[in-house]
């Protein structure tokens, strides 16, 4: 669907789902998403996201002014990966008695034992060390987070998700990105909260934002980190 908003035309995609409420995503670089009640009419979608035209047009512009283009990682010595907020060098420590490449966080480095430089073999050691850390990570929080809160998660899973950090089920199931664990120790503490308080409130509204600043009060200036740098948490 489209619409006019001044001189520009803001396409958007929709997705039905069984939801109650409306929620509109703007994911980098630009595209507007959509999710809305099944029995939602188009009419009525187009008019609730016209009336948020102002915002859609400003997050735009903002995710414009960003730089989206990933810089591939090589997997040599001297190259930089983050842990929570901080970079560290890869030191590559060739020995033909290890059968499997391990990596490990040893002297401020990220060493990586390996019998083979194969780039693809060294990336999946790295991503499953960043997988095993985020989920250790993320239950220590939510852990110290449930303080808050009178429900409690009915599970917590690390998984791929391209396009978002982290979320949350209908049935209180939260899923991590398993890049999370590369945010400084605040901001996955904002990711940690905020997909808590969809336990509560499985929407963007008032009382859901309330409920994180309550928790939270400083969180905007996570949340803005992870729009200005979160493209760099990748492999």
């Amino acid at each position: 669907m489209k619409f006019q908003y001044g001189t520009k035309t803001i396409e958007f995609e929709v997705e039905y789902r069984k939801r109650k409420t409306l929620e509109i995503r703007i994911e980098p670089p630009n595209n507007v998403r959509v999710r809305a009640p099944i029995i939602a009419k188009e009419e009525d979608i187009l008019r609730v996201v016209k009336s948020k035209g102002k915002w859609i047009t400003e997050k735009l512009i903002e995710l414009k002014d960003m730089e989206y283009r990933k810089r591939k990682k090589e997997y040599v010595n001297g190259e930089s990966f983050m842990y929570l907020g901080r970079n560290y060098s890869l030191n590559i420590l060739i020995n033909q008695e290890v059968k499997k490449p391990k990596l490990k966080l040893y002297q401020g480095k990220f060493c990586i034992y390996t019998n083979t430089k194969e780039e693809e073999i060294l990336k999946k050691a790295v991503e499953k060390w960043y997988r095993e850390k985020t989920l250790e990570k993320v239950i220590e929080r939510v852990n110290y987070y449930q303080f808050y809160f009178n429900v409690r998660p009915n599970l917590i899973k690390v998984k791929e998700q391209k396009k978002r950090w982290a979320s949350c089920t209908s049935n209180r199931d939260l899923l991590f990105n398993w890049r999370c664990v590369m945010a400084p120790a605040g901001v996955l503490d904002y990711i940690v909260v905020h997909e808590m308080c969809h336990m509560i409130y499985m929407n963007h509204s008032k009382d859901f934002w309330s409920l994180v600043e309550k928790i939270m009060p400083e969180y905007r200036e996570k949340k803005q980190w992870l729009r200005k740098y979160g493209v760099r948490m990748d492999l």
